[in-house]
Parts: structure tokens; sequence; C-alpha cells
């Protein structure tokens, strides 16, 4: 099963490499805010098709959770903003990998901690090397 997810991740990040180079052409055309709101719009009303039919009725109110459970929704949108407007200047691998930068060094604190409800998994010299190693990445893909 483990395997199968993280397989199942794998495409889900190829998924954000295209929509990145969907957005930025996108960003142009209509402005970077019109775009980004289009591409909530579409994922809202496939979402809400995908509740309608597969969703349980009897699932709890997502009013009744915690509100800061919420931002997402917040961060989602400034997270589409950013790729909008970077990807069209610095490219997609530079974006994406900036992006993953940012992403393991914040998912490695919120593991360390058990920050917003996850497991406690602490830092250890692995997971410290492998965030060196992106970042190496990201040096050397910004020096080409």
């Amino acid at each position: 099963m483990q395997l199968f997810l993280i397989l199942t991740v794998i495409i889900g990040g190829m998924g954000l490499s295209v929509e990145a180079g969907l957005l930025g052409p996108l960003g142009t055309q209509v402005g970077d805010l019109w775009a980004t709101f289009s591409i909530f719009g579409v994922g809202a009303a496939l979402t809400f098709l995908l509740m309608l039919f597969f969703s349980p009725r009897n699932s709890p109110s997502f009013f009744s959770q915690p509100s800061w459970q919420l931002l997402g929704g917040v961060l989602g949108p400034i997270y589409v903003v950013i790729i909008t407007v970077a990807a069209p200047i610095i490219g997609i691998a530079l974006t994406m990998i900036g992006i993953l930068v940012g992403q393991i060094f914040k998912s490695l604190i919120i593991d360390h901690y058990g920050l917003l409800g996850t497991t406690h998994r602490k830092i250890d010299n692995r997971r410290i090397i492998a965030l060196i190693f992106i970042i190496a990445a990201l040096a050397i893909v910004a020096q080409g």
C-alpha cells in the first residue's frame, strides 16, 4: 500500500508541474488572478460533482471542524498565484524545485513537532541530507 501511495503522490506532483505550465500562459492572457480563479472554479465544480456522487451522506459538516483546519482554503490560492507568476519568468523546473524545497523544509518541521494533528516523526540525518540534496538541486538548476 505504501508503494502505491508513493507512486500516486509522484503522479500528483507531475500534475502540479503540468498545472504550472498551463497557468503561466493563461495568467499572461487573462491575468494571474483570473487564471488562479479559473483553476479553483473548475476544481470546485469537479469536487462538487465527486462529492455529489461519492461522498457519504452522513459525514460531519466541515463547519463543525476547528477553523484552523480550513486554512488550506487560504494557502491554496496563494500557492497557485505564486506558481502562476513565477513559472513563466524562472521556468517550471526552478519553480517546482523551489516549491519542493519549501514543502520539504516545512514538512520536516511539522513532522518533527507533530503539528496540525499529524503523527510525530523526528528529524533524522537522512531527512536532513535529503533536504540538502534538494537545496543543491535548486542551486544547480538556478545556475543553469
